[in-house]
């Protein structure tokens, strides 16, 4: 990443990690949102949407410039121009992110866990990043969470998504997102299944821009329906 123009912070600090209070036998990446941290889902994770054969690595994102935040340094997974569904896309910023994913799951498959017992997820920019990077992995996951979210790199897509083209997709927005729309999560949701009919989207009308209770049981479940016990 040394001659990237995106100027990645590459010291990336290590991911906070739940483990498994059992035997270690699935794992979950979930990816931050804008301008956050992986400590903040990582405390959902231990107290909210615990599994104890699951171990929940929350990674950090890199700190850079975000032009849509007028080019302010943060942690993103990549730059941001808009938030809207024609907006220009950092497509060099995805990239590497969505490497620095895949190296992730890599890792855990390395470890001893089949990639079909490894489930990626993320909020807003996170989850936007993990179903783009879950679907075009190369090997079969056990699912994707994207939350308050939306798909990047759309037209990369077609063909390059074979080993996960059906994966198990749950998708969470709420009715008072003002920041990343309804509409452009029921639009991701609707090009998913143009290939992938596998996919189940819950509104929750109240919530805007964050997560509520009834989406992280929701969430739970999903969970424990692609990664029970073994």
């Amino acid at each position: 990443f040394c001659n990237s123009k995106a100027k990645l912070n590459t010291e990336m600090a290590e991911p906070v990690v739940v483990p498994a209070r059992s035997k270690h036998t699935a794992t979950i990446i979930f990816l931050h949102g804008l301008g956050d941290t992986g400590h903040g889902w990582s405390s959902v994770f231990a107290d909210e949407i615990r599994h104890d054969h699951i171990k929940y690595i929350c990674p950090h994102a890199p700190t850079r410039a975000v032009t849509l935040n007028f080019g302010m340094q943060m942690p993103a997974w990549y730059d941001l121009y808009g938030l809207t569904p024609d907006a220009e896309e950092d497509e060099e910023g995805i990239d590497e992110s969505t490497m620095i994913l895949h190296s992730m799951i890599d890792a855990e498959i390395e470890s001893g866990i089949p990639s079909e017992r490894i489930m990626v997820g993320g909020f807003s920019m996170g989850g936007a990043l993990a179903l783009y990077a879950g679907l075009i992995y190369d090997k079969p996951l056990a699912g994707i969470i994207g939350l308050s979210s939306f798909l990047v790199q759309r037209k990369k897509l077609p063909g390059n998504h074979t080993a996960n083209k059906g994966v198990q997709i749950f998708m969470g927005h709420g009715g008072q997102d003002f920041l990343v729309p309804l509409s452009f999560g029921q639009m991701t949701e609707a090009y998913i299944k143009t290939f992938n009919p596998n996919i189940c989207m819950k509104v929750y009308p109240r919530m805007a821009h964050s997560s509520c209770s009834e989406e992280l049981v929701d969430a739970k479940e999903f969970i424990a329906q692609r990664l029970p016990p073994i």
